[in-house]
């Protein structure tokens, strides 16, 4: 089985996190690809970032398509997540989903606990997935992507202190960012309550949805498209909305 591990945005360390994380997660025989967009924003942070890097994403999920049997979107903003489903002809799976969908099962309640000020568009995210009602809180860290990165254990501590105060409302919490990927194995000795690693989430249910062997809806809202008249977008991405 072959799992894309495709990142959002263009920075190159954020991917190998990623990739390291899954490749740890998956089962035996599954092999991981990696891929980062060729344009886009650096890291995303904002709405803008964010529109812009889904038009990046899909055209790298675009060039892999026929060839994996599974796709991880790396980015916790689960960017294009509904257009990737209705364009791709394999499961598409978002590691903050995943994550949150994981964490329902350990317990009543979760948190998310991510990177930087803009809590809003989590909380968005989570309530779009009809889990508001199961997510105790949203907490940002006043830490970017760039910085827990370059001081992997200032961020930890920080970590596990903002852990501390959400394991006194939730059961389980959900670590989201892709910059963040693979550091649930250094925080839960220390932790209180389980932490969601969203990469390991994602591929643990990619593996599981390939096995299922469950067919491409053929109507409806995540049906692929046919017969879309396109202009400037790369040859493969424009095949998928042509339908051929």
């Amino acid at each position: 089985m072959r799992i894309l591990v495709a990142n959002a945005n263009t920075t190159e360390a954020i991917t190998a996190a990623c990739v390291a994380s899954a490749r740890r997660a998956a089962g035996p025989g599954t092999e991981i690809i990696g891929a980062t967009p060729a344009f886009g924003p650096a890291v995303i942070s904002t709405r803008a970032e964010n529109a812009i890097a889904a038009h990046g994403l899909l055209e790298t999920l675009a060039q892999h398509a026929g060839q994996v049997e599974a796709m991880v979107l790396a980015v916790s903003y689960d960017t294009a997540l509904d257009a990737a489903r209705q364009l791709m002809p394999c499961p598409v799976v978002g590691m903050t989903e995943a994550a949150c969908l994981a964490a329902c099962l350990l317990g009543g309640k979760f948190a998310v606990l991510t990177l930087g000020t803009n809590v809003g568009s989590y909380e968005e995210l989570v309530a779009g997935y009809g889990l508001a009602g199961r997510c105790a809180a949203v907490e940002g860290l006043a830490m970017t992507p760039q910085q827990t990165l370059a001081e992997p254990e200032a961020a930890r501590e920080k970590l596990l202190a903002a852990i501390e105060g959400l394991s006194r409302r939730a059961d389980a919490v959900v670590l989201a960012g892709a910059a963040l990927a693979g550091m649930d194995r250094d925080l839960q000795p220390r932790a209180k309550v389980p932490l969601l690693d969203g990469i390991a989430c994602a591929v643990r249910l990619a593996e599981m949805l390939v096995a299922l062997g469950l067919p491409k809806p053929s109507v409806g809202g995540y049906a692929a498209p046919s017969g879309r008249a396109t202009q400037g977008l790369s040859p493969a991405l424009q095949r998928l909305l042509i339908g051929n």
